[in-house]
């Protein structure tokens, strides 16, 4: 199995935490730099303030491989501050808005993108990672060329791996998406995106949905790599029918256990988070709640249908109505941002939006200073029956903390965790619900009764159950799941030797251009 001796991986969440990608990287990166130690370079966009939060500069690494300036760009060279302390570059795009139109010309010209019709973040984000490939590809001549794998996560990078194709091609590539853009589109429009799959034409939506120039960055981008990977079976299956090219590698997504708290200090975690969560609910409600109380959760980014919002909701109003433990009070967190209703009471469970899922939250004395993993340990149960979940980080996440948890046959990890799990058990650390898309009603109740299910358990059982879902949580591992990596880098760095260069073909998009 052949390997790299320098790894360049960039992404938008490189330093900036937004959602799952971030997750992806920080968790893996103490894995990578165990099997290549500083050979693991980071890409991610310089945003100021913003960036500096994960990422500490020094000036002496990597120096005299990379000028103080290349071709005008301005960058930062330092170190991720997450386990393992990999290296990384921030990059800064302002120098090309000026030729931002003679970059989309050759995007078309060359692999046939199509940018005339871009809107919102898809700008500064191919300014961004054309930008950070001419710093890849410097420090890959310094380097005296070394045998090298550069990973693009997601469209927002693709322009960095279109670049280093085309004028550094001996840099081997890999494109992974995470969803495909126009999947998730079709699903957040309210289209059955599951009964119809087979019929669906990637170019004929995005023209549709309005999303023709990420698609298409997205669909040269997957047939130009080396490469190409996604994060779970389900999302392959999507892959080959909208992007029309089947991955090479699915690399599941794992977790790290650095970021739990151990034994005493996990109780101790545990104890403060449940005290935390409800002082907080009392505030916001009046109430007072005993420390029996069962506190349920979901978060994740605010796609109501995508992320099974809408099916949490309604799981709430069925679970007042119908649960045989009506002696326990029942306190639900939204951990969505954005949602506007601070307070929803259905009869005697209480629903409560908490504004954020990731950052620090200092709008509320109580909450000052918890993060959301500072509070995960002092839910009893997670809910994320998900509509649309390529792979599914939070319900990872939850078991990590040792908190039971309930998901899809829709989610990646879903799908996972079932051939995982043992039929034998009465109830599982994550409860997998079957999810399609003509029985909305039947997973409502579903979800309602496994809550109410856990909530009959007596506290031993309870004790058990959770040290289940850390068992399983250590089976999900990067240890266990970067073989996948392995296997993508030797299949681009044998594939380099095979292909000097790309040479696309019009998609049916632009047929008629």
């Amino acid at each position: 199995m052949i390997q790299p001796e320098y790894i360049f991986e960039i992404s938008w969440e490189v330093c900036n935490r937004v959602g799952g990608i971030y997750a992806v990287l920080s968790t893996k990166a103490a894995t990578m730099q165990a099997e290549h130690p500083d050979k693991v370079i980071f890409f991610g966009p310089d945003l100021g303030k913003q960036s500096d939060r994960f990422f500490k500069a020094d000036h002496r690494l990597l120096s005299g491989k990379l000028s103080n300036k290349i071709k005008g760009i301005s960058y930062r060279v330092g170190r991720w501050q997450i386990p393992g302390q990999p290296l990384a570059v921030l990059v800064k795009w302002d120098h090309l808005l000026t030729r931002r139109d003679d970059l989309y010309a050759w995007a078309w010209e060359r692999y046939h993108v199509q940018s005339h019709a871009a809107y919102g973040d898809y700008h500064e984000c191919c300014l961004f990672s054309y930008a950070a490939a001419e710093v890849m590809q410097q420090l890959f001549v310094a380097l005296n060329k070394p045998l090298t794998v550069m990973q693009s996560h997601e469209w927002q990078t693709a322009f960095a791996l279109l670049y280093i194709r085309q004028y550094c091609p001996q840099i081997a590539t890999i494109f992974t998406t995470h969803a495909t853009s126009i999947g998730r589109s079709i699903a957040s429009n309210g289209k059955p995106l599951y009964d119809y799959f087979t019929g669906y034409n990637g170019d004929g939506m995005a023209q549709e949905l309005n999303m023709v120039s990420k698609h298409s960055l997205e669909k040269q981008a997957a047939h130009a790599a080396h490469c190409f990977t996604t994060v779970s079976d389900i999302t392959a299956r999507e892959c080959g029918q909208l992007l029309e090219r089947l991955p090479n590698v699915v690399t599941p997504n794992g977790f790290e256990q650095q970021f739990v708290p151990q034994g005493a200090m996990l109780t101790a975690a545990r104890r403060l988070a449940r005290k935390t969560l409800l002082r907080w609910a009392e505030k916001q409600t009046g109430n007072t709640y005993d420390k029996d109380t069962l506190l349920v959760a979901i978060s994740g980014r605010l796609e109501w249908k995508n992320k099974g919002i809408d099916v949490f909701l309604d799981a709430m109003n069925y679970l007042a109505e119908h649960r045989q433990n009506k002696k326990q009070a029942v306190v639900a967190f939204v951990m969505i941002p954005y949602l506007q209703e601070p307070i929803r009471r259905m009869g005697d469970v209480t629903v409560l939006y908490m504004p954020w899922y990731l950052p620090t939250w200092d709008a509320d004395s109580v909450l000052n200073g918890h993060t959301y993993f500072s509070l995960l340990p002092g839910i009893d149960i997670t809910a994320f029956p998900s509509y649309y979940e390529p792979w599914g980080y939070t319900p990872l996440e939850s078991i990590a903390f040792h908190v039971p948890t309930i998901t899809t046959s829709l989610a990646g990890f879903g799908v996972w965790a079932r051939a995982h799990q043992t039929d034998t058990e009465t109830m599982k650390p994550v409860t997998v619900i079957e999810r399609t898309d003509s029985n909305y009603h039947e997973v409502v109740r579903q979800v309602a009764e496994n809550i109410d299910c856990y909530s009959q358990l007596k506290p031993a059982q309870q004790t058990a159950l959770r040290k289940q879902a850390l068992a399983l949580a250590r089976q999900a591992e990067w240890s266990h799941f970067f073989y996948a990596y392995k296997r993508a880098y030797t299949f681009a760095l044998n594939q380099v030797q095979e292909q000097p260069f790309y040479s696309p073909t019009i998609p049916n998009l632009f047929s008629n251009i």
